[in-house]
């Protein structure tokens, strides 16, 4: 039984038997024909095709490309292992003598493979090119195109190009081979003949895999600009219909130390008119940014990062931002912002952000006294004018909770507007100690340097938890009270000093009370002295049903009219000058019976206060007509 089924199998396997090694015969022969052809062709091949004709084929193909005159000034290198390259050295690219003969770029060696087959044939076909040192150098005209993409085969194949619902169809005639391109240690110069911009980037390096000029290209550029690199990535289906200034599904990104920013979506290389898709921008270090763009920004050192990410599309007005995010160093808010263009106008940026926490002070930082419109008249549109008259701006805040400087805000909602010449920011609500708080600051002239003004209102807020987080010493009213504030400067916001500000205030409270102050001690000493310190009567505390006070701030003092502090039995009124640097007073004071007809129990007592605060010293001052002493 064994027997037959061996048998069995030994005629099923039979005729596969047979034809097997005639196979592998046959397809050794080929093989070794196929490797005898190759290695022959690749010897042979130096005394068939000659240096002179790839040189002259490369050159005319470099020229067909740029659509400039190309010139090989070194001596070719051919080799033709492992694959056929030629090496040229010192390649320079000109405008046509007719057209000006310009220098446009000039590279120290560029490879390329070529077809051996092609070359055998009388023609040249070159893919896979490697350029060392390259210095180019490219124009961006008014309409956003570059020089070098006027004429040649590129330049015919991006106005050839045509757009069938985001696909990128190009005719077959106008298609070409590239392979991939590598740039090592070359240098670009940038001319924008727009804003009259020049840039420079050095250190040049350059990975470009794009098949068919029909074909996806990838690209991968590092460059080094003002001294710190930068890396750019790009990639689409459609390039053509991108580099043509058409709109077509990219995604593009630009990586430093400094920023990172991308975009996905569908756009041009052009134009801008017509962009949808998703930005990512985040700035983790915002003065080394600035330090090394070149812009100075007082005021904004507050902010040390900042970063967004949102869907965008654009329209013939300007963009629209939704689902944003923003962060600004560890706040964080969310919502919608336009930036619009309007023939005759100021761009514009509005919108509303909502923060669950913020810091006020970098965010004011940010928009409202330098980021509104910090730079872009280098990217944009060159003029003198300063940041103020570029651009204006109108956001609208709120947050849960908010830091403004030492001080704690909740529910605040606020508003960032720029127009003119004008900058005001407003916190039209917010609860403030206790009570609310109203803020209105104004900023006017060309890049805030022609002074502004503050309104601060202040209702029912705790002004001893105030005072304590101002660190003021010495006896001070402990109340519930409210403020009404107006201040005004001629000088630029962040060069001015006390000594600049001038305005008036107004401060009023219900009961409260002064610790510190021992009236009946006050009226004690003046019996017995002709002057002593505020301390010698600070063993109590003086209460008030009200009080009202009023002053006026100019060149570094503030004068005070007529505060009242109206106790129950006595009331406490006092005029005269405070000067903020020294903390010296020179006041004016009266203790008085709050009822007239306790007058005689509680006389009038007037006094001069001098010295320092917070023990300045106390001076009765003798009444003119009070009776003197009988002589025994």
């Amino acid at each position: 039984m064994g027997t037959s089924r061996h048998r069995r199998w030994r005629r099923k396997i039979g005729p596969a038997s047979r034809w097997l090694p005639a196979f592998a015969r046959v397809s050794t022969i080929v093989l070794l024909a196929g490797l005898a052809f190759f290695v022959s062709l690749r010897i042979a091949a130096p005394y068939l095709i000659s240096t002179g004709f790839v040189r002259s084929g490369i050159e005319d193909a470099l020229s067909k490309w740029t659509g400039y005159h190309a010139e090989i000034k070194g001596t070719p290198v051919l080799e033709f292992w492992p694959t056929p390259r030629i090496t040229l050295n010192d390649v320079t690219i000109r405008q046509p003598r007719g057209s000006g003969d310009k220098l446009l770029g000039r590279i120290e060696s560029l490879s390329a493979d070529f077809s051996l087959i092609d070359a055998l044939r009388g023609r040249t076909r070159f893919h896979e090119f490697h350029l060392l040192r390259p210095n180019l150098a490219l124009t961006r005209d008014e309409n956003g195109l570059i020089d070098w993409s006027y004429a040649g085969l590129l330049a015919r194949a991006i106005a050839g190009a045509q757009d069938n619902n985001g696909t990128e169809v190009l005719p077959a005639k106008l298609d070409a081979d590239i392979g991939a391109v590598t740039v090592e240690d070359g240098a670009l110069t940038v001319s924008d003949t727009l804003t009259g911009n020049v840039y420079h980037f050095d250190g040049v390096a350059a990975d470009i895999a794009w098949a068919k000029l029909s074909r996806p290209i990838s690209a991968v550029l590092i460059a080094r600009f003002n001294g710190q690199d930068l890396k750019v990535d790009f990639s689409s289906a459609a390039p053509l219909l991108v580099f043509g200034g058409k709109n077509a599904e990219m995604k593009a990104s630009i990586t430093s130390n400094l920023m990172t920013a991308r975009f996905q979506g569908v756009g041009s290389m052009v134009s801008l008119s017509a962009v949808s898709g998703n930005i990512n921008a985040s700035f983790p270090d915002v003065p080394a940014l600035l330090k090394w763009s070149g812009k100075s920004m007082p005021g904004i050192e507050s902010l040390k990062s900042a970063s967004m990410t949102s869907d965008v599309t654009s329209s013939s007005g300007g963009f629209r931002f939704n689902n944003l995010s923003m962060t600004l160093n560890d706040a964080s808010a969310t919502g919608v912002m336009d930036f619009t263009v309007a023939p005759g106008k100021r761009p514009k940026i509005g919108g509303t952000l909502a923060f669950d926490q913020m810091n006020l002070k970098p965010f004011l930082d940010a928009f409202a006294l330098r980021l509104a419109a910090g730079g872009i008249g280098d990217l944009v549109l060159p003029s003198p004018l300063g940041p103020l008259q570029l651009l204006d701006l109108d956001v609208r805040l709120s947050a849960r909770q908010a830091q403004m400087g030492i001080f704690s805000l909740a529910d605040v909602g606020a508003s960032v507007i720029v127009a003119g010449e004008e900058a005001k920011f407003d916190i039209g609500d917010s609860q403030f100690e206790g009570g609310e708080m109203t803020v209105h600051l104004e900023a006017t002239r060309r890049d805030f340097d022609g002074g502004g003004k503050m309104q601060l209102s202040i209702r029912d807020a705790d002004f001893n938890a105030l005072a304590e987080k101002l660190q003021l010493k010495g006896p001070l009213p402990h109340a519930t009270g409210s403020l009404d504030l107006s201040l005004q400067t001629p000088k630029a916001i962040w060069t001015t000093g006390l000594a600049d500000v001038t305005g008036k205030l107004k401060f009023w409270t219900s009961a409260g009370s002064i610790p510190g102050i021992n009236v009946s001690e006050v009226r004690t000493q003046a019996a017995q002295k002709p002057f002593f310190s505020l301390s010698a009567a600070s063993n109590g505390t003086f209460a008030f049903n009200r009080l009202d006070l009023q002053a006026d701030f100019a060149d570094g003092t503030a004068e005070i009219h007529d505060a009242r502090f109206t106790g129950s039995d006595q009331t406490l009124s006092l005029s005269g000058v405070i000067t903020y640097e020294s903390n010296g007073l020179a006041l004016s004071g009266s203790l008085e019976a709050t009822d007239p007809a306790k007058a005689a129990d509680l006389p009038l007592l007037p006094f001069f206060i001098g010295g320092s605060w917070p023990n300045p010293v106390i001076s009765p001052v003798p009444l003119l007509n009070a009776p003197t002493k009988s002589q025994p």
